[in-house]
């Protein structure tokens, strides 16, 4: 009880201090809600629940995404990533990576993107609409997929947009044909698990902010290489949940030159 009572300070700190980014739109210093139906049982959900998190955090964009999409009110809580220091609040709910994004429900840590999603959907999905798919072989395949691209897809971008010459273009390469791949798991799907968004579109589509920043750094096209991708991209940019925490894609891309030092 006495560690819950200071997660409660650490978080009514947090809130009086951090605005949400004035780079980013969708930000608010005010609790934030998702979804069309803001009832009563949600908005008292907003005092239980906070999402820490940067603007530009493609990771902790899955769980922004995910909470509007099921509903789900909550406090969004800006940790400024460019700042090496991180905050108390963040060395408290997280000390063993001290990163974000952190889901807050009760005064309670969870961590992990992806694992952040399996608990939204665990804790706030139901029949009529969850995440991940019914099927148990199809939620393994989402959950392997969503490691995809956190093992393979975000390493290889790291490297592509730091690396020079010939290792450059390696990374490229291998960022195309992994890309590709995930094409080619949706094929001609409006989402990866079908009809409806869920948990492998939420895990993705964060990263789609630099799609723009790819073509740019590497001199391709996404909609010649990944077709059915792109226009998977420009589907999910249609719902609420998404567009209003996707950043925009110039900011995104320069906010990454920075961070790697690309010229």
């Amino acid at each position: 009880m006495p560690r819950l009572t200071a997660a409660y300070k650490l978080l009514n700190l947090a809130s009086s201090r951090h605005c949400c980014s004035p780079h980013h739109k969708s930000t608010t210093p005010q609790a934030e809600a998702a979804g069309a139906n803001r009832d009563d049982d949600a908005m008292d959900t907003a005092g239980e629940v906070a999402c820490v998190d940067f603007w530009a955090n493609g990771f902790g964009m899955r769980a922004r995404i995910a909470l509007r999409e099921l509903g789900v009110a909550f406090r969004y809580i800006e940790e400024d990533l460019r700042v090496r220091e991180r905050s108390e609040l963040v060395r408290r709910m997280n000390p063993v990576h001290r990163s974000v994004p952190i889901l807050i429900h009760g005064g309670r840590p969870v961590c992990g993107s992806l694992n952040i999603l399996e608990y939204i959907d665990d804790t706030w999905g139901n029949k009529a609409r969850c995440l991940l798919p019914k099927d148990l072989v199809h939620r393994a395949q989402a959950r392997f997929w969503a490691d995809f691209i956190d093992q393979k897809v975000f390493s290889t971008q790291t490297r592509f947009l730091k690396s020079k010459g010939d290792e450059k273009e390696v990374a490229k390469s291998e960022l195309l044909d992994q890309l590709k791949r995930l094409d080619e798991v949706l094929g001609d799907k409006a989402f990866f698990a079908g009809d409806e968004f869920g948990f492998l579109d939420a895990a993705l589509i964060p990263f789609s902010g630099m799609f723009r920043g790819y073509e740019q750094h590497g001199g391709f096209s996404l909609n010649a290489e990944c077709p059915n991708l792109m226009r998977w991209v420009r589907r999910c940019k249609e719902r609420e949940s998404v567009k209003s925490v996707l950043p925009d894609e110039d900011e995104m891309y320069e906010l990454h030159k920075k961070w790697y030092g690309i010229e």
